[in-house]
């Protein structure tokens, strides 16, 4: 039997002759699930890499048939492992009669463990001569049909599982996620970091702006928050007398979902006593160098058809510089009078409710420059209004010690030179807390256990955080979050 060809009309029947085939192997005493282990020897990308020291050697290897083309005694199979894939021959005289019948009985999909000589076709092809074969797992579903393959996106991330099976490059992405992340660690440890990890569950949602998740602990009786940062743990564990410590780990913010968001995420924080946030700068280069290196790339690189120099040092601008520079609005000019009414005669929409000097330059900023920001570039000195904890600039303390950075129109990552003065950041708190109760529901919540880890005395520190899965984005060439998550969040079917 050749390749299936599905379609909407057959594709019962082939689920059907599937599970006909199913039962009839196991009336023959054959059930393919009771297969424990198989002990395979080689991947299919070290024989086909490497076929000089394989050539002419007996080899076992384990994987999914993809296809197969039976021409009367003789077929050819292509079979999928952890790895890559590779191409079977298979023959009747070699691998027995009753075993040949079986193997072209089979189904795509199905998993094998097959034995056999590595050659090389006439046409090039490194192959293995099948000696033995033996059936671990039967498909009883089929795969997309090989020339079309999985292409809508929804189901795609509803089924990764399929997305990984028919569509290679998907796994690269996240192999190459795997090494990203190393490569972060990597940099931060040789730095010499600490990696610790911070409550997910916790009766205060603080560390950002964004609106949390609520669950509910049912031994206390008592309605926790999923974290949306780990920054004041993080900052704590400064307090105590850590010198450099950072977390990689998953955060979750109840909010809208698009190619950029997802409601949950992984981010990096980190946290280096005695430094600033010039020190987390130098710090975002270092490890999008050594990230961009672990896959491959350096300098320039391309993505969704735009040019990234990704080479330090990158630029640097105020946020007063960058929206006068993509605007021609001066806020040093402006005060808190006059600033609502200029950004609003060029288009910027104002709440009332946040209609003074900083949050207008942010909101400024926000909707007016922030799309033109191709090129890495970190943009410093934000308002204090929008950054409840960063240390204030003494020659203006309008502004904060605070960057964000931004790639190819997306934020990546934030940064602050961290407010260690416990009576300016319970004003804070104080200030963010009268926010929300006029509504805002991404305001901070009030933290007296930080301000008294405060009080005890923190030293001058400098804190980062970088946006994973971003990062991933973009140096895997990918468009959206979902193409770097490997389970998104996504709406029931109905």
């Amino acid at each position: 039997m050749e390749n299936e060809i599905l379609t909407e009309e057959n594709y019962n029947e082939i689920v059907k002759a599937r599970r006909d085939k199913l039962k009839t192997l196991c009336e023959n005493g054959k059930d393919p699930f009771e297969k424990v282990r198989y002990d395979f020897n080689a991947y299919s990308q070290d024989v086909t890499q490497n076929f000089q020291d394989y050539d002419g050697k007996t080899v076992k290897l384990a994987g999914r048939i993809l296809s197969k083309r039976v021409m009367g005694k003789a077929s050819f199979a292509h079979l999928l492992d952890g790895k890559g894939k590779i191409q079977l021959y298979v023959r009747v005289d070699e691998l027995g009669a009753e075993s040949y019948d079986e193997f072209k009985k089979c189904d795509i999909g199905d998993i094998f463990g097959a034995e056999g000589e590595v050659f090389m076709t006439h046409k090039g092809e490194v192959s293995v001569k099948v000696k033995s074969m033996e059936l671990l797992s039967k498909s009883l579903l089929p795969l997309p049909e090989k020339f079309h393959g999985l292409k809508d996106n929804d189901l795609r991330y509803r089924q990764r599982y399929v997305d990984l099976i028919v569509n290679p490059e998907v796994k690269e992405v996240f192999v190459n996620r795997g090494k990203i992340i190393s490569a972060v660690r990597r940099t931060l440890d040789e730095r010499g970091f600490t990696e610790v990890e911070t409550p997910i569950l916790n009766t205060i949602a603080g560390g950002a702006s964004a609106r949390p998740f609520i669950t509910h602990h049912n031994t206390l009786d008592l309605d926790m928050y999923m974290r949306i940062a780990p920054e004041l743990y993080l900052k704590r564990l400064i307090v105590g007398g850590f010198d450099r410590v950072y977390e990689i780990g998953r955060m979750f913010r109840n909010e809208g979902m698009d190619v950029k968001h997802n409601p949950e995420f992984t981010m990096m924080e980190l946290y280096q006593s005695f430094a600033d946030y010039t020190d987390m700068m130098d710090i975002t280069e270092s490890v999008f160098s050594a990230a961009a290196a672990a896959v491959g790339k350096s300098g320039v690189i391309n993505y969704q058809g735009t040019d990234i120099n990704l080479s330090a040092p990158w630029e640097r601008l105020t946020m007063i510089q960058a929206v006068k520079k993509y605007t021609g609005l001066d806020f040093d000019t402006l005060d808190n009078d006059t600033a609502a009414a200029a950004a609003k005669k060029i288009g910027v929409q104002i709440d009332p409710k946040k209609s003074a000097w900083g949050h207008v330059l942010y909101e400024t900023f926000d909707q007016l420059v922030e799309s033109k920001l191709i090129q890495p570039v970190f943009i410093t000195d934000y308002p204090v209004e929008v950054s409840p904890l960063a240390k204030r600039i003494p020659s203006d303390p309008r502004l904060t010690y605070r960057f964000e950075f931004f790639i190819y129109a997306r934020e990546m990552g934030n940064a602050y030179s961290e407010l260690n003065d416990p009576i300016d950041q319970k004003e804070r708190f104080n200030a963010q807390m009268a926010l929300k109760a006029s509504g805002d529901e991404e305001a901070q919540q009030n933290d007296d256990d930080f301000v008294t880890a405060l009080e005890y005395g923190m030293p001058p520190t400098g804190g980062l955080g970088i946006g994973i899965d971003r990062m991933i984005m973009l140096l895997c060439d990918c468009a959206s979050i979902r193409d770097v998550i490997l389970f998104p969040t996504m709406k029931p079917r109905v």
